[in-house]
């Protein structure tokens, strides 16, 4: 297909967001519609690239590449395969319903909305580039606009919230900065294409590949966030306004897994082997310690934060096995976490504009008073619990599955965050959705509206399908996450 797909996808928000611009400052309402048509055009850019995507093979598909600084041998260079597909599916989509929750935001919408836009477009970069130059450059593209996102629009502890993310981020990105720079200096001729250097990665000294894989891996270690580099991620999700946490959630955290696949894997494979079991050992500890603190958590985003840790776990896990069946439990573990997770958020939005709190303790009985609301909401927690005929279940099994066909006893230690999880999610259904209901405090409450319905059902239908028909899911992955395991295991 010789239309530059991948280009307009990235560049039709960067438009937007200059259109939004130079709109009039007091037009609110053409502004939030503006933006909303500039970020669903990506999303059927997206739709058409998977209908014109072929699934049996693991070569890049609908590639461009054009000189950009020459002396230095970057180029403009993009391409897709089936570990980035479904992760630019789910970006487009999420951005697309972040910007429909967000039409309540009423404080400077022209600079939010535009601030959106070029994190959509920084978003799509990342999952796209093949030049690690330009990778870089979409990578921290991301870091402005999430910044003043949560600096401007956050909660009571905003700019506290804004700066540990914005500097723990940085922190990550100066190890890959270093390490890209290293790479393009050890490879022959120097270059920095992505595609290239899965090639020659495997003929680097071991010694080196450990140090790479030690600087590429904090970087994306920081984003996704592997335990001990988590704790952002609980003060910025609290604070950032509903769209922002579901991005985070649903698309920020998948690019440090989406890296690890992507770079420490497919480039370096004595890395990878050398640091197998750490990585395990590391999902199992996020599982678990996420799953407890989530159980101490009295604030309901807050607790949903923490699950993210946990269930990021077990894509950790699964990774660390270098099994076929791990790498595709992963990235459903991926997809899943985003569904839900960001469909979680979505609903403690929904809640939080009515009842300004979001403390567990407070509700009780809502089922009764806010029956679509609580339907919606307890189908989500029980897709994150695990539940069989959702797409939490298909995930976290894959993940178990294809992690004990390499450390069987861990596996089986982490199967015990599946029963925490069981235990915090059944305790928050209990103390929101049954019991007596507080009339007299909540009488006043009303049921989820058709804008915020529109934006939780498409994730609702796509995690029952994934949950009841994973076999598109798996037959889009599955050639890219064969020819992964075969790179991280030469």
């Amino acid at each position: 297909m010789d239309f530059p797909l991948l280009t307009t996808m990235i560049f039709l928000p960067l438009v937007g967001m200059v259109v939004v611009m130079v709109l009039p400052k007091g037009s609110d309402q053409m502004i939030r519609w503006t933006a909303l048509g500039f970020s669903g055009l990506p999303l059927i850019v997206s739709l058409v690239m998977l209908y014109n995507f072929d699934f049996t093979t693991s070569a890049m598909q609908f590639t461009e590449r054009h000189e950009w600084i020459p002396t230095l041998d970057v180029h403009y260079s993009v391409g897709v395969d089936g570990i980035s597909v479904p992760l630019l599916m789910l970006t487009t989509l999420l951005s697309v319903l972040c910007i429909l929750s967000s039409f309540n935001i009423v404080t400077r919408v022209k600079e939010y909305m535009a601030f959106f836009l070029l994190l959509e477009a920084g978003m799509i970069g990342v999952f796209c580039a093949l030049d690690f130059f330009l990778f870089y450059v979409f990578w921290e593209v991301m870091l402005v606009p999430m910044y003043f996102l949560i600096g401007i629009w956050g909660g009571p502890r905003k700019e506290y919230a804004a700066i540990k993310f914005f500097l723990y981020t940085l922190f990550g990105s100066i190890f890959m900065l270093v390490a890209i720079l290293v790479m393009y200096f050890s490879s022959t001729p120097h270059t920095f294409d992505m595609v290239e250097l899965m090639q020659q990665g495997a003929g680097w000294a071991q010694g080196l590949q450990i140090f790479l894989f030690v600087f590429f891996f904090l970087g994306f270690a920081i984003k996704v966030p592997v335990f001990p580099f988590h704790t952002w991620l609980p003060d910025a999700h609290t604070e950032a306004p509903t769209a922002v946490s579901v991005i985070l959630a649903g698309v920020l955290l998948k690019m440090g897994t989406y890296g690890i696949l992507r770079v420490n894997f497919s480039m370096l494979p004595d890395g990878a082997q050398y640091f197998s079991l750490s990585l395990a050992w590391l999902g199992v500890i996020a599982i678990i310690y996420g799953a407890f603190v989530s159980m101490a958590q009295k604030d309901l985003k807050k607790l949903v934060a923490y699950s993210s840790v946990s269930h990021m776990g077990y894509c950790i896990l699964a990774m660390g096995a270098l099994t076929t069946t791990g790498i595709a439990g992963a990235m459903f573990q991926m997809i899943s976490h985003g569904l839900i997770t960001g469909a979680l958020f979505l609903m403690v939005g929904v809640l939080y504009d009515r009842a300004h709190t979001r403390e567990i303790a407070a509700f009780g009985g809502l089922w009764t008073h806010l029956p679509v609301y609580s339907s919606i909401m307890i189908l989500f927690a029980m897709a994150s619990l695990g539940l069989p005929g959702l797409s939490g279940f298909v995930a976290e099994f894959m993940s178990f599955v294809g992690a004990f066909q390499t450390y069987p006893y861990l596996t089986g230690v982490a199967v015990v965050g599946v029963l925490l999880t069981a235990a915090y999610i059944l305790r928050l259904i209990q103390k929101m959705f049954l019991g007596p209901f507080d009339s007299a405090k909540w009488g006043k409450l009303t049921d989820i509206n058709t804008r915020e319905l529109i934006t939780v059902a498409p994730l609702a239908a796509l995690t029952i399908w994934i949950g009841v028909y994973p076999k598109p899911l798996a037959d889009l992955i599955g050639a890219s996450v064969e020819a992964v395991q075969k790179l991280a295991m030469r």
